[in-house]
């Protein structure tokens, strides 16, 4: 066991599917850690074997465990052991459990490091041709009810491109509840089995991808690259006129007709306030 003072959580990123993407560091990680915390000791196991890294101590890290599994991690961290989280696959923290061990961690003032690694948002985005300068993560939406429809709806109004996963017995409802949110022409991307033996992409329209999906037998965890919605056209000189002068014959005054086109139009006050003056 270490001193007290070098106890500490490591996040480790693993392989997505080849296994030969994990780094040199990754494996220094496993090899000093006296505890690994993962999702399936199953999986983890196979990993650390095929690189001939002997078994550690095990603590089961789930959406089912981890409120409870924190207790006891942050108890090895804080006798001194090096504590290494992994997830099943990717970076451990993102669309699967991590995001509250490291709060507790980091409110317990524990060390928290992180040797990243695969992530298949990142490999999907930058692979699929649409904008990469500004990007959100949405997951996995929710499977029904007004949390989804909410989430959709965002979506439809979202000018950064958009990376969502999903499972592929559910893929084809998502694109259509896509093709209903955004429109069936928004472009899109669907990335599947990736770093794999046959990985996949593919490109196209939200309804291109529901018109495929009815081609194929979906398989294997994807990820979705939506574009995102254009911009809002600027109104003409025309369109404010005539929206002043709809507001003015409906008995408002020039300043309060200027205020009411301004906030439809999302334009300067001053800029409609001139028009109705002009009228």
């Amino acid at each position: 066991m270490s001193s007290s003072m070098s106890g500490r959580l490591v996040l480790v990123g693993t392989p997505i599917g080849n296994l030969g993407d994990l780094s040199p560091r990754a494996l220094e990680a496993l090899g000093q850690a006296a505890v690994v915390a993962c999702e399936d000791t199953r999986r983890t196991g196979r990993l650390l074997s095929h690189f001939g890294i002997s078994s550690p101590t095990y603590i089961v890290v789930n959406e089912h465990t981890e409120g409870d599994a924190a207790e006891r991690v942050l108890g090895h961290v804080q006798r001194g052991d090096v504590v290494v989280l992994v997830s099943d696959a990717g970076m451990p923290g993102v669309s699967d459990p991590g995001e509250y061990l490291v709060a507790q961690a980091i409110a317990a003032g524990v060390t928290v490091e992180v040797v990243p690694g695969p992530s298949a948002l990142l490999h999907a985005l930058v692979v699929s041709g649409l904008t990469t300068s500004r990007f959100l993560f949405e997951g996995f939406l929710p499977r029904k009810g007004s949390g989804r429809a909410l989430r959709l709806r965002e979506l439809s109004e979202e000018h950064r491109t958009a990376i969502l996963f999903e499972a592929p017995h559910r893929l084809e409802k998502t694109l259509n509840d896509l093709a209903d949110a955004c429109g069936g022409e928004r472009r899109i991307v669907l990335a599947r089995e990736l770093t794999k033996l046959h990985e996949e992409i593919w490109r196209g329209t939200v309804s291109g991808a529901i018109e495929r999906c009815t081609e194929i037998d979906p398989r294997g965890e994807y990820v979705l690259v939506l574009d995102g919605a254009p911009p809002a056209t600027e109104p003409t000189e025309v369109e404010i006129r005539e929206a002043v002068e709809l507001a003015l014959g409906r008995g408002l005054s020039k300043k309060d007709a200027a205020a009411e086109v301004a906030e439809l139009f999302a334009v300067a006050r001053n800029r409609v306030y001139e028009i109705a003056i002009a009228l």
